[in-house]
């Protein structure tokens, strides 16, 4: 018998699916609220949780990551009475078994149930031995990166083709290395090819490798970098720069991986392992003709998105200390501590640049306190700690604003209430003057923010923002 838990406002939806639950034999819980939800799943171990995405007390899918962390790791299926196809992208890409739309039917309803309890049953099940990953530079234990660490684990066992996505900084070639080292082509060539640094009439005879002759300058043969990963990885780095002339050809390769060197009339063989990074996003460059879609099919067999720091706050002390300790020990240095207003203040840095911009920063403020003992948020650079400080002036003028209009009440709010408001407060005026400063260009919207283009439409209708108002 499964544990199933509806979180729903819609009294008449939980009162069908509470019927359907029990009529198929399983205990089942429901709440009308988000947060008590929350609560309940933090408490019960259930099996699979139906979760409404707008509720009185906040949004479903941004709590959904929560969910599918909370004590019995469940299945988490979505139900809603707006749906649309950002909203299922989202919950999708964020770990949600399924996405139905309200009103459906009982069929609709029972089947995703059914298959996800049969899923974990037999995941329960299954004997296997524990992966053990080799993961010594991949720093931090947050839900977000587990859940790209378990990819990479996947990966590791067999020898498919890899995408790894992310924006820049995040870390994409040191999950590629990770996946090479944990592989059973470890003792291979690591092989890495920066596709957006090879000017585009160098690339094939790069890739391909030449004969004595080919060319102009060509005084003897190469055997290029796909034959030299034979028996290993071949990392193509920002595959999104790969020029469409040489996409039709490399995609031969990846399926026989045989090809003909420039100049050579035979061809030659490399059994490599493929693994591609991007930080642009190639199903829009498919649409704009810039991307071979037979190419992306290709290569995407395995899919790793990596994600920015932003939203892997859990991890930024851990990457502090890691990296500080490496540069003191090949400085020769001792060791040194941080004051707590350093982590306070990097903590509550965006950080647009991800991981690199941490690790540069860090860089910088180990120089600046080479002879001190403690890191102070005074030896960070001077454009972050501006930034920290009118951060922190535009929160002291909004808690005075609030507290001014909210202290006139008899009951003032709670910390909980506040924090909640305010957040809600700044992301719609954050927002409202993103669309006014792009005039409603979600592209340029989304670049600007770092925000995904799903994530944006979701934020969008959520604070009731449109081009029309």
């Amino acid at each position: 018998m499964a544990r199933v838990l509806i979180i729903d406002d819609d009294e008449g939806m939980s009162y069908t699916l509470k019927s359907l639950v029990r009529r198929m034999g399983h205990q089942v819980d429901s709440v009308l609220l988000l947060q008590e939800g929350l609560r309940q799943a933090a408490e019960i171990a259930f099996d699979v949780v139906f979760l409404d995405v707008r509720l009185p007390d906040g949004n479903g899918l941004e709590e959904l990551p929560a969910l599918k962390e909370s004590r019995g790791k469940p299945e988490v299926i979505i139900i809603t009475g707006t749906g649309d196809s950002d909203g299922a992208e989202l919950a999708i890409q964020n770990g949600a078994w399924d996405y139905i739309e309200k009103p459906s039917s009982i069929q609709a309803m029972t089947l995703p149930l059914v298959r996800a309890l049969q899923y974990r049953e037999e995941k329960q099940s299954r004997v296997t031995s524990p992966v053990v990953l080799k993961r010594d530079k991949i720093i931090g234990d947050s839900p977000a990166i587990q859940n790209c660490l378990d990819l990479v684990a996947k990966a590791a066992l067999g020898d498919a083709n890899v995408l790894i996505t992310g924006e820049t900084g995040t870390g994409k070639e040191l999950f590629a290395r990770t996946i090479h080292e944990n592989s059973p082509r470890k003792e291979g060539n690591f092989v890495v090819v920066d596709c957006a640094s090879i000017p585009e009439n160098l690339v094939a005879s790069m890739l391909f490798g030449y004969e004595k002759g080919a060319f102009t300058g060509a005084d003897r043969a190469s055997s290029g970098l796909i034959r030299q990963a034979s028996g290993g990885t071949l990392f193509l780095d920002e595959i999104g720069e790969l020029p469409f002339s040489i996409q039709k050809a490399f995609l031969r390769i990846t399926q026989e991986r045989h090809f003909r060197p420039v100049g050579s009339k035979r061809e030659v063989e490399s059994n490599f392992r493929l693994v591609s990074a991007t930080n642009r996003n190639l199903d829009e460059m498919v649409q704009a003709g810039l991307f071979r879609e037979d190419l992306l099919y290709r290569i995407r067999t395995l899919e790793i998105h990596l994600p920015g720091l932003r939203n892997r706050q859990k991890d930024i002390k851990a990457l502090c200390v890691s990296y500080m300790n490496t540069l003191c020990e090949s400085h020769g240095i001792a060791l040194k501590g941080f004051s707590p207003d350093f982590f306070q203040a990097i903590e509550s840095f965006e950080w647009p640049g991800n991981v690199r911009e941490l690790f540069n920063t860090l860089e910088t403020s180990f120089l600046s306190a080479y002879a001190d003992h403690t890191l102070f948020a005074k030896h960070l650079p001077v454009s972050i700690r501006v930034k920290v400080a009118q951060a922190s002036l535009c929160s002291d003028s909004l808690v005075e604003k609030y507290f001014d209009d909210g202290l006139q009440s008899d009951a003032p709010p709670t910390l909980r209430d506040f924090r909640k408001q305010a957040v809600n407060r700044a992301e719609k005026q954050y927002l409202e003057c993103l669309m006014k400063k792009t005039e409603f260009d979600i592209k340029e919207a989304c670049r600007i923010s770092g925000i995904e283009r799903a994530r944006m439409y979701n934020l969008l209708k959520k604070n009731n923002i449109s081009k029309k108002k």
